[in-house]
């Protein structure tokens, strides 16, 4: 699993981990997610479904939790958040029966500084993000922190931090792959 808060470069890193590695397949929680969302008429767009209630994300993150673990592919990278800021406060993308239902092999947190974060979210113009302080990005930061470890806690997955500073991209994916090709020897 492949996590970090919006804005760290995280799919970034993912693409060019992905080209590197033969055979992996590529899935994004949220999307998993959001075929769910939009089978039930909850949401038509990604950045809707924070705004639903959490007893209806939960829905949405065990089917997606299901879908995931019935994949074939031997090896599976899955792109997520590690929590998601709702209206109700900061909430868990992977509580325990989600994590428990995919039992990563790894987990890799994606990082970057509070500038970085702030201008990646600010050029987005494919998202609708939150206007948001270095300060409560630089939070956020230990927060993924604190998640990871509970994560990697409940699961006993290792788990590894990267920085993918800004332009450093096949840097922080070169450090990934390294990882899972030694866990693989």
């Amino acid at each position: 699993m492949v996590v970090g808060i919006p804005g760290v470069g995280k799919s970034t890193v993912v693409d060019k981990f992905i080209a590197r590695y033969p055979g992996a397949k590529l899935v994004t929680f949220g999307t998993v997610m959001l075929e769910a969302a939009k089978s039930k008429k909850w949401v038509k767009d990604r950045d809707k479904m924070r705004k639903l209630p959490v007893d209806k994300q939960k829905v949405l993150q065990k089917a997606a939790a299901i879908a995931i673990t019935r994949m074939k592919e031997k090896v599976v990278v899955v792109d997520t958040h590690l929590f998601i800021r709702t209206n109700e406060g900061f909430w868990p993308g992977l509580p325990f029966d989600v994590v428990r239902a995919l039992d990563p092999t790894h987990f890799v947190l994606v990082e970057a500084s509070p500038e970085d974060v702030a201008t990646r979210r600010r050029a987005d113009a494919t998202r609708s993000r939150d206007a948001i302080t270095t300060d409560a990005l630089a939070q956020e930061l230990q927060l993924a922190r604190s998640f990871l470890t509970v994560a990697a806690s409940l699961t006993g997955a290792p788990m590894l931090m990267v920085t993918n500073s800004q332009g450093k991209a096949d840097e922080a994916a070169s450090a990934v792959t390294s990882m899972l090709r030694s866990a693989s020897s």
